[in-house]
């Protein structure tokens, strides 16, 4: 520890006459008032610390008292009877008075340190040192009160129990001090825990009302669908039946139009119907690269591709998952219908598997057609919104619940620097 430099000047020395009752009256007095003083108020230990080491160089007449706290050989001076140039100094316990004591754990008094190096080394200008441990009920030394005189002296019993009363106060204002800072940091884990809970019950609560209320819907529409898809394809096939008939222009665009409407009312109740019904899958081991291939020539002759490429780029390595062809059949012709949809003629969709964990393959489909605003790009999760004049809105939803009973998750991008991808991850089979 290095010795500081005071603001003033040290007190004047007193020394305690054994014989004198008046004498020890008056200090015992004085002591007492000094331990009644001590306040911890508000949490503040440096200021209570404080009191503590100006009391016992006030009460023993020494030049500079210190609190410091041990831990992993080191010493961190927690209070001084005198200002320092830096706010809690941190030494090196090794080859000092103050580690003695802490590795002791008992009181050490150096009359004169300059007869007695073994005990180790006071601060430089100070030569007598009384330092005491300060010991928790528990049996643990926190660290010391250490006290200095310039001058060699002596420490009478009085002296020394005296600094042992502040060490006990100082001892046992740490300990409360560093439960409290645990029971402080407690809460603020529990609070945070509480609060991340409670969001996380919200979030639940909502996707469960969610998920009601979308059972609810689908067991309605399910319901409505029934009901209508027979009348719906008598309509059909009357107005095909019918068409032939109407030589008329006029009529024959009326006729064209109304079986066109009544062919999207159809291919709704279809949907409707296909989102409705749980995704019972009837799982095989596939290969990923020939899954894709067998897939995507069934959909190069599709009508939205017309004049439209479509671009196959393989994984390097062979890949299984465990899904359903069918299904998956399903998901790649909603996502290259859209991506074909989205571009113009002679431009190009590309579509490719990717390896992008051990345990997870990603299925993508690219076009570099007009960009799906930011905004706009979550509504695209929720069933019954398109952006498509006469979209049912269910595609993405279809594909979403089928991607999700494969155990895999679905998700769109749009930005400048890779166009609009549409991702569907399924995780590896091995």
């Amino acid at each position: 520890m290095k010795s500081p430099t005071p603001s003033g000047q040290p007190p004047n020395h007193r020394t305690l006459e054994s014989g004198d009752r008046s004498a020890d009256w008056q200090k015992a007095q004085q002591v007492l008032e000094a331990l009644s003083n001590l306040n911890l108020s508000r949490g503040n230990l440096k200021a209570y610390l404080e009191q503590i080491a100006n009391g016992v160089s006030y009460l023993l007449a020494l030049d500079w008292s210190v609190v410091t706290l041990c831990q992993q050989q080191q010493e961190r001076v927690m209070a001084s009877s005198i200002p320092l140039v830096d706010e809690n100094p941190v030494y090196s316990l090794h080859g000092t008075l103050t580690e003695t004591v802490f590795q002791t754990a008992s009181t050490l008094i150096v009359e004169n340190a300059a007869e007695h190096p073994e005990f180790g080394a006071p601060p430089e200008g100070y030569n007598s040192y009384l330092g005491v441990p300060m010991i928790t009920p528990s049996g643990e030394v926190l660290g010391t009160v250490c006290s200095f005189s310039a001058e060699p002296r002596k420490f009478t019993e009085a002296e020394v129990c005296i600094a042992g009363l502040f060490a006990e106060r100082a001892a046992s204002a740490i300990e409360s001090y560093q439960l409290f800072k645990q029971v402080q940091h407690f809460n603020e884990n529990l609070e945070a825990e509480i609060l991340q809970r409670t969001e996380e019950l919200r979030l639940a609560q909502s996707r469960l009302i969610d998920k009601e209320r979308l059972a609810a819907i689908g067991e309605f529409a399910a319901m409505i669908v029934h009901e209508i898809s027979n009348p719906v394809t008598t309509i059909l096939m009357g107005l095909t039946a019918l068409k032939p008939e109407f030589t008329n222009q006029r009529n024959q665009r009326r006729i064209a139009l109304a079986l066109e409407e009544t062919e999207r009312l159809q291919t709704m109740i279809k949907e409707i119907l296909l989102y409705s019904k749980p995704q019972a899958l009837k799982t095989t081991r596939l290969e990923v690269n020939n899954l894709m291939v067998a897939i995507l020539e069934r959909l190069e002759d599709i009508p939205a591709g017309a004049g439209k490429r479509l671009v196959f780029e393989p994984c390097p390595e062979p890949l299984h998952i465990l899904a359903d062809k069918d299904k998956l059949n399903q998901v790649m012709i909603n996502l290259v219908r859209n991506a074909f949809e989205a571009i113009s003629v002679g431009e190009t969709v590309n579509c490719s598997i990717i390896k992008e964990t051990s345990e997870q393959v990603c299925l993508r489909v690219q076009n570099w057609g007009k960009l799906i605003p930011v905004d706009v790009l979550p509504l695209l999760n929720q069933p019954f919104y398109s952006t498509k004049i006469g979209g049912t809105g269910l595609g993405l939803a279809v594909v979403r619940r089928i991607v999700a009973a494969h155990g895999g998750s679905f998700s769109i991008d749009s930005c400048l620097e890779t166009g609009t991808v549409a991702s569907v991850r399924l995780p590896v089979a091995f």
